[in-house]
């Protein structure tokens, strides 16, 4: 059923990525899919803003979310070599539509931010992928901790 599967995340919320790689694990095992790992930085959309950073800055900071990615990667997953990494610059909604488009995706899994579905927060990024999305998107909920 899935043969391509597209997990962005956000290197400052690992923790809330965690059940999303587990669960991204489990459904590319079970329909021997490939796991795509996408990470999006922010881009400078004005000239003006580019300015006050130097030429490569932005260069250095992708190498250095390269790296953070592949750690994370390694740390997260039961086969890290099988797995394929991308660091794009942008809006990450229309980045991870656009992966998903040009790359015929077949499940975009996400985390969300809330733990009760009646006060679940999704998040701007994830608001917009999932109505705008050519694929199925699952969004994944963080475990409840004991006692809930």
């Amino acid at each position: 059923m899935f043969k391509d599967i597209l997990l962005p995340v956000d290197l400052e919320e690992t923790e809330l990525t965690a059940r999303a790689i587990v669960v991204a694990q489990d459904l590319a095992q079970q329909h021997q899919a490939s796991i795509t790992v996408m990470t999006v930085i922010p881009d400078f959309n004005m000239p003006v803003v580019a300015n006050f950073f130097p030429d490569d800055a932005l260069e250095k900071a992708r190498r250095e979310v390269e790296l953070e990615l592949q750690k994370l990667i390694k740390a997260r997953f039961r086969e890290p070599a099988s797995i394929k990494a991308h660091v794009y610059q942008g809006s990450p909604h229309r980045i991870i539509v656009d992966y998903a488009l040009d790359h015929g995706t077949d499940l975009i899994i996400m985390p969300s931010r809330g733990r009760d579905i009646s006060k679940v927060f999704l998040g701007s990024s994830t608001t917009h992928v999932v109505q705008r999305a050519p694929c199925s998107v699952l969004v994944v909920r963080p475990e409840k901790p004991n006692g809930d």
